[in-house]
């Protein structure tokens, strides 16, 4: 992979993320400059080459890309309001973990002190960045993007998303919803099994091909979401609500706990009585895309 190496980079937020990616980036070869409020967590980036800026302002300065990843979107702002000057014609990168509003705003916030803005999100643990495995999304002007994206490929597989500066937390949070949803529903499988006396590492290479083959779906599922038509082509939901039914009375059975497949049952049966019993799984997307009013 052919990177340009002598983009300066500034890195503000030495948290455990903070530190890996300054650490990726001195890796590649970029002169990297950081700061953090507790200077001595710069120690070690500092003893493999990193500068470390006196104040905020300094470290803005020293880069033609600032990356921030600090604790709240509060916090950006606090640090980088008092060094609003030093904003004008900066590539300012947030990294730090939000929500799709948050991002908007302070994108609004960063460009009105002059300063070019993307928002991102981290799909990574600190040890992955700098691998292929760390996924790092993008979200802004493309422009900004491909300018850095040599610079930024020390950090991983990065990916840029679209115009609209919230992108980034939405594919955040519905990977983490995906996440979740696989592991619980994994959870469940185990604790049902384990009634019978099998272990989890015997049941995992069997849920891994389940999980496998129902990803295998999504691309069909997404067609039909996306044009709002539900034929029942392998299944129509009144078949697949019986078979939740099965697994709740299963589960209380043999006394596992119940409360996930009842809620998947209870949207079920709103679809259902909402009149969409004859259509396919999908459907169900019209519970998901509004609220529930308890």
């Amino acid at each position: 992979m052919n990177r340009k190496t002598d983009t300066p980079v500034t890195v503000i937020g030495l948290g455990l993320m903070g530190r890996a990616l300054a650490g990726a980036f001195l890796k590649a070869g970029h002169p990297t400059t950081v700061w953090n409020r507790t200077t001595s967590k710069a120690d070690q980036l500092v003893a493999e080459g990193a500068r470390l800026a006196p104040t905020v302002g300094d470290a803005l300065r020293a880069g033609s890309l600032t990356i921030v990843c600090v604790t709240d979107y509060q916090a950006v702002y606090e640090l980088l309001g008092v060094s609003d000057s030093e904003l004008d014609g900066k590539m300012l990168i947030n990294l730090t973990s939000g929500d799709s509003a948050q991002a908007r705003e302070a994108a609004q916030w960063a460009e009105q002190r002059g300063a070019h803005y993307l928002d991102g999100a981290i799909m990574a643990i600190p040890p992955a960045i700098g691998t292929a495995e760390a996924v790092i999304l993008h979200s802004g002007p493309r422009s900004g993007f491909e300018i850095h994206k040599a610079t930024l490929d020390a950090l991983g597989t990065v990916t840029y998303l679209g115009a609209d500066h919230g992108l980034a937390s939405l594919y955040d949070v519905a990977g983490l919803a995906m996440m979740w949803s696989v592991l619980n529903a994994w959870l469940h499988g185990t604790a049902l099994l384990r009634t019978a006396g099998v272990d989890a590492a015997t049941y995992a290479p069997f849920a891994r091909q389940i999980a496998a083959g129902v990803a295998e779906w999504l691309p069909g599922y997404a067609e039909q979401i996306d044009s709002g038509s539900f034929p029942a082509e392998v299944s129509a939901l009144e078949t697949d609500v019986r078979a939740m039914a099965h697994l709740i009375e299963e589960s209380e059975a043999v006394g596992v706990n119940a409360e996930l497949p009842k809620l998947i049952k209870a949207m079920a049966d709103r679809s259902i009585a909402a009149g969409h019993g004859g259509e396919q799984y999908p459907v169900l997307i019209e519970e998901f895309s509004k609220p529930r009013n308890d």
